[in-house]
């Protein structure tokens, strides 16, 4: 991933409400969710709502398909696995016990010992 990329990707999830619906999604799964759906979920206005999906979507970590009357959104599994490998890509450099809780954590299944499924 090149550096431009992940900061646009990282400051697209520099917001809490942006933050949300991105994790929201990641959980959803590759069948994503529709844009009504999240807004129940979120209480997001339609307006804000938008603007989020749109800022996620430019920056690559969201992806969008129409079904029918609803746009499907659905987080993008592939930009978010570069992002957090160029964020550790450096991390161990020979010392691989910093990285070790990154990876106990990745090889936790859903729900366990507190993780939101």
């Amino acid at each position: 991933m090149e550096p431009t990329s992940a900061v646009a990707a990282l400051s697209a999830l520099a917001h809490e409400g942006r933050l949300a619906i991105f994790r929201m999604l990641v959980r959803a799964g590759p069948e994503g969710m529709a844009a009504g759906e999240i807004a129940r979920a979120t209480g997001a206005l339609a307006n804000t709502l938008s603007s989020n999906l749109s800022i996620l979507s430019a920056a690559g970590l969201v992806s969008s398909r129409r079904d029918g009357r609803s746009i499907i959104y659905a987080a993008a599994y592939a930009q978010m696995s570069e992002l957090l490998a160029f964020l550790v890509e450096d991390c161990c450099c020979g010392h691989p016990e910093i990285c070790a809780p990154l990876s106990l954590v990745a090889s936790q299944p859903c729900g366990a010992e507190g993780r939101a499924c």
